[in-house]
């Protein structure tokens, strides 16, 4: 049963509405030992050793991720910059700039360390505002909806620390305020615990999906789950680490299979509409996610570089972190424009999303594609490398089959996907929603966590 304190007042601000007595409503300010400030202004040399140095993306699941540190800055940067702003335990940091404004961090190390411009510091004034009760208060829903009222648009989001300082929060008695923080400790852990065990379940869903791949396009399909198909017989492919392949299947180069042409190169000024452009960005695991799409105007294509897509192309990325990823081109994408990445459009003898699983399928992703493309310090794919990759050919029959059972199954498989998600979507809004309503005291939980 939800507890409620004695007697409420009006908060004065509509977005938080009645608050217990004894509670006050005071701009951030106010809560603070010192002014909310940020890191440097300007960038300093990034060294390979030294003091770590942080910035927004560092900020990552209410924490600070020092592996995500932009690198390392030297002891006199170090110690200029903290003339401005040192770091100290129970600071919080809020992303006040780029696609990320508003994520929220404690520090809870005495580690030596310097933060970036990008990232606002509070420090809490402790003899009336805890940390992790300030913590919890700039997650709730009410804290983010402020924020982004506050939002300034220029090329990217930000919110100013003025801004910031004058943004208004609850702030109950200390006790209170003790109170809540470890009661919001405990119940978002459990709920993050739950989120963390849906995750995996999705890992390991697509791990359930690349096996089915990786066995069908190797090995055929079980004839218990098509009676027309008997590709059990294997002989020798006379490549020692390809091992045996059915009877009647063909060991081909990939540039005998279809023609792989280099995408456009560098793009055209994107647009806010026109023909789309696909980024290696939008390429995840066979699939084209059409997000964060951009688009370019048609008049400034050079249409003699053929950057045009069909359906049924297999879009290859090639170079940076996401190196030898790949999609089919659905229907939906055709006349679509391609940018730096190499495009296989397969031949007549053999089925094109066949051969799209053939390279997703981990004998020629990881046994190929990514040892070729870490040859150097970049990851990088040319076309005469993808050219020689060799992949195994079924008669086309075959692979029109294996085609089917393949998406069967990834249908089946993006079911369950789809309903954890949802799982993990309310859990997280959930979450969210209990911060809200205990840090301004729609819930009582004095009496839960103190006897």
């Amino acid at each position: 049963m939800i507890k409620r304190y004695e007697k409420y007042k009006d908060s004065g601000v509509e977005w938080i509405g009645e608050i217990p007595e004894g509670w006050e409503i005071v701009p951030i300010k106010y809560s603070l030992e010192i002014p909310v400030t940020d890191g440097p202004h300007e960038t300093p040399e990034i060294l390979n050793e030294g003091i770590p140095f942080l910035s927004a993306e560092a900020v990552k699941n209410d924490k600070l991720d020092f592996n995500k540190k932009r690198g390392f800055i030297s002891i006199s940067d170090h110690e200029r910059f903290s003339l401005k702003y040192k770091p100290r335990r129970g600071d919080v940091y809020m992303v006040k700039s780029g696609a990320t404004t508003g994520n929220i961090a404690r520090v809870e190390t005495d580690e030596e360390f310097s933060i970036w411009s990008p990232l606002a510091a509070l420090r809490p004034r402790f003899d009336v505002m805890l940390t992790d009760f300030l913590f919890f208060f700039m997650k709730s829903k009410l804290f983010l909806y402020s924020v982004e009222l506050g939002w300034n648009y220029g090329t990217q989001q930000n919110i100013g620390m003025g801004v910031i300082s004058n943004l208004v929060m609850t702030r109950p008695p200390k006790p209170e305020q003790t109170a809540i923080a470890n009661y919001l400790d405990r119940k978002t852990a459990e709920i993050d615990q739950l989120i963390a065990q849906k995750e995996r379940l999705i890992e390991l869903y697509e791990e359930e999906k690349i096996a089915i791949i990786n066995q069908a396009v190797t090995r055929g399909i079980n004839p218990d789950d098509v009676e027309t198909l008997h590709a059990t017989s294997l002989r020798d492919s006379g490549i020692d680490w390809l091992g045996e392949i059915p009877e009647g299947w063909e060991v081909k180069k990939l540039k005998y299979v279809g023609t792989i042409k280099y995408g456009l190169g560098q793009p055209p000024k994107s647009k806010i509409d026109g023909l789309p452009l696909i980024r290696a960005t939008n390429i995840f695991r066979g699939r084209i996610d059409g997000k964060d799409m951009i688009f370019v105007d048609p008049d400034d294509i050079p249409y003699d570089r053929d950057p045009v897509l069909k359906e049924s192309d297999i879009i290859i990325v090639r170079s940076g972190a996401y190196t030898a990823d790949s999609a089919i081109i659905p229907k939906k994408y055709e006349g679509a424009i391609t940018g730096y990445d190499m495009v296989f459009r397969c031949g007549d003898d053999n089925n094109p999303t066949f051969i799209s699983f053939v390279i997703l399928s981990n004998y020629v992703l990881n046994d190929q594609l990514i040892p070729q493309s870490l040859r150097a310090a970049q990851p990088h794919l040319n076309r005469e490398e993808l050219g020689e990759t060799l992949v195994l050919t079924p008669p086309v029959h075959e692979q029109t089959a294996i085609v089917h059972h393949i998406e069967t199954q990834i249908t089946r498989i993006n079911a369950k996907i789809s309903k954890t998600k949802k799982i993990i979507a309310l859990q997280k809004e959930y979450r969210t929603a209990l911060i809200s309503e205990v840090v301004t005291g729609k819930i009582k939980v004095m009496q839960e966590v103190v006897s």
